[in-house]
């Protein structure tokens, strides 16, 4: 009975999301303001409707339903709790009813904390929000429908799939899909401002909250991604240019334009045209992502569906809502006038050139992840694509962005010096330079790589810092250490995500650069040498878990003849999916990982074991949550939380000239 409740629910979401966007629409091109009025309570009541079809679904998952024939087919009576709710989502049809719960979350958001908007624009903004909302219905609805009951209900069902039942992939979803679907409000505010024919400065402050809680989420989901994919997966690796985790990478790189050009326009009135094409392109390359993910063109290791048919359907929706964004950007064109101009050199110009690296280094990862399948339809040749490729196209640009980032944020809004920037980084600079030289130095038979990542790394991260306390002013130690505690905090949210950027480049590029790999086969109490490690192969035996059988191995690690941990790498088996997973060995440590893997055994006895010692492992995800802190404390600024659009009244002088 709840199940039949849900389905009736999302059928009935379905109709106040027709409503609010047909509603509002013309209420705000007729200038009525009781309709335009209508689409805040229709956001909120879509948003609880959904949220209870969410709800009734994650309760037959909880219960083992399996007369459902989603449950049967992804849960099992015997999987933790904790995966039979994750459960929901790590499928097709259950995460395409959490991609519409998030469309309606944002909506409703927009309709609870969208006071300070205009009523004209936060109708429009409602009723496009609701304009996505409603197509994805209908995707569900007509190709996806998560409430199909089976006529013969099994005594139990075939699981989940055993890749994703792991605490890593369990959350990892949820905040991808806040980042992707964020990315919808954004285009909802371009296309408001497009249809009211007004792109300002007051827009460019409304846009950003929005733009930056998206980026925030995608962080902090890419992130998760990239460590499940690190300690899961077994190979050793934290990015592997995989397509389903460029389709996620690329609107996070349009993100960050999107966000640092929507700061231009606020400040100068200047590049709206550019944010504005950002905003519907980042949007663009989420729906994008979905279609990569779902619709079987690209193979991935966690791709959600193989449908061509279901893909034909998002491509339609990708092709209806981006090729009329761009028409209707055309039409408007000349609503997208910039006020504001600038000199060559200027903080404007960093962020044009911030925007451009961006804007073209997703454009190489697009090219990347799409060239095997335009080669293969229209050229009739298979092609690969791999990490050399993305590593030697998409690195340039990323290493330039390291090289501007310092002296752009230190440059004078409107017309600036370079000298001046750069005077207060020449001790950053010397700095990040003997630093690399020192890690040349004591490198041997190495890359250039990790050198080069730590003079950038230090060079980011000094110049974030160098930054920040240009801010204090020029009076006494005490004096600006006062100040520094008082700098608003999008200051702060700004140097901490710079910060952690760096870091991460550093990390990437030392663990590249100074990785020890070792595959043999080993019999259990032999002892070999990795880098500064030695690891011992002390025993293997089986282990019967809640619902899976592991191969389990201890390992002990030693260094200058000291044990300094026992880990326990394991192979799995689920029998009710009969598949195989590996769960990696891992000691960390601050500095370096030691990462084992137990193989499979081998005829002439022994086991096959894989070491790898992964230096500043850590790191990479240490910087992706310092990004991620840095985006909430800016969020959490004052200036982004107050009615941006409220307007300063001047006091009109009662006689006599205004002082210049």
């Amino acid at each position: 009975m709840i199940t039949e409740l849900g389905h009736f629910a999302l059928i009935l979401a379905a109709l106040v999301a027709v409503f609010q966007t047909v509603v509002p629409l013309v209420g705000a091109h007729k200038g009525w303001r009781s309709w335009m009025a209508l689409g805040d309570p229709a956001a909120t009541v879509q948003f609880i409707l959904v949220g209870f079809s969410f709800a009734a679904l994650t309760y037959a998952f909880v219960v083992s339903d399996f007369s459902l024939r989603l449950v049967f087919l992804n849960s099992h009576s015997d999987k933790p709790m904790l995966y039979k709710i994750t459960g929901v989502w790590g499928n097709h049809e259950g995460s395409m009813l959490l991609w519409v719960l998030t469309l309606a979350l944002f909506g409703a958001c927009a309709s609870w904390f969208g006071s300070n908007l205009p009523a004209s624009l936060r109708a429009r903004v409602l009723g496009v929000q609701a304009l996505v909302t409603v197509a994805f219905y209908a995707f569900i609805l007509l190709t996806s429908n998560p409430f199909l009951r089976m006529q013969v209900p099994p005594f139990d069902g075939q699981d989940l799939n055993p890749l994703l039942q792991d605490p890593g992939l369990a959350f990892h979803p949820p905040f991808l899909y806040l980042g992707y679907v964020g990315l919808s409000m954004t285009f909802s505010f371009a296309i408001a401002a497009l249809l009211e024919g007004k792109v300002d400065a007051a827009w460019g402050r409304w846009v950003r909250p929005w733009t930056l809680a998206a980026w925030l989420f995608l962080t902090v989901g890419i992130a998760l991604g990239s460590w499940w994919a690190y300690y899961e997966l077994g190979w050793g690796g934290f990015w592997f240019w995989d397509p389903v985790e460029n389709a996620s990478f690329m609107p996070w790189l349009l993100a960050a334009a999107l966000l640092h050009s929507a700061i231009v326009v606020e400040k100068r009135e200047a590049l709206k045209a550019w944010t504005i094409l950002l905003a519907i392109l980042a949007f663009g390359f989420s729906l994008l992502g979905t279609f990569i993910v779902r619709s079987g063109v690209l193979t991935s290791v966690h791709a959600f569906a193989n449908d061509p048919e279901r893909g034909v359907f998002i491509l339609m929706i990708f092709g209806g809502f981006v090729g009329g964004a761009l028409t209707l950007f055309a039409v408007r064109a000349s609503a997208m006038e910039a006020k504001g101009v600038f000199s060559m050199v200027s903080r404007e110009s960093a962020l044009v050139a911030n925007n451009v690296l961006l804007a073209v280094s997703a454009f190489v990862v697009f090219i990347g992840t799409l060239w095997p399948v335009f080669a293969e339809m229209v050229l009739g040749r298979v092609l690969s694509v791999g990490a050399p490729f993305f590593n030697a196209a998409f690195s340039p640009f990323f290493v330039a962005l390291s090289l501007i980032l310092p002296v752009g944020a230190m440059l004078a809004w409107k017309r600036g010096s370079v000298k001046k920037a750069f005077t207060p980084l020449w001790p950053v600079a010397v700095l990040a330079v003997a630093l690399g030289a020192l890690a040349f130095a004591m490198q041997t038979g190495r890359s250039a790589l990790g050198p080069v990542g730590v003079a950038l790394g230090v060079w980011v991260v000094g110049g974030a810092a160098t930054d920040l306390w240009q801010r204090t002013g020029r009076q006494g130690l005490t004096t600006r250490l006062g100040r520094l505690t008082r700098l608003p905090r999008a200051d702060w949210g700004k140097f901490v995500a710079h910060s952690g950027m760096g870091i991460t480049v550093f990390a990437v590029a030392g663990l590249m650069a100074w990785e020890d790999e070792d595959i043999r086969v080993a019999n259990i109490g032999d002892r070999w040498q990795v880098g500064i490690h030695e690891v011992e192969l002390l025993d293997v035996y089986r282990e019967q878990g809640p619902n899976y059988v592991a191969t389990k191995a201890d390992m002990a690690i030693y260094r200058n003849g000291r044990e300094v941990g026992v880990v326990h790498p394991e192979k799995r088996i689920y029998p009710v999916a009969d598949m195989p997973t590996t769960e990696a060995g891992i000691r960390n440590g601050v500095l370096r990982d030691v990462y084992l893997v137990i193989g499979d055994p081998q005829n002439a006895g022994g086991w096959a074991v894989r070491t790898y010692i992964k230096p500043f492992a850590n790191w990479i995800w240490g910087g992706s949550i310092l990004m991620a802190i840095g985006g909430l404390f800016s969020l959490s600024d004052r200036r982004l939380r107050v009615a941006a659009g409220a307007t300063k009244r001047k006091p009109s002088p009662t006689g006599g000239v205004p002082a210049e």
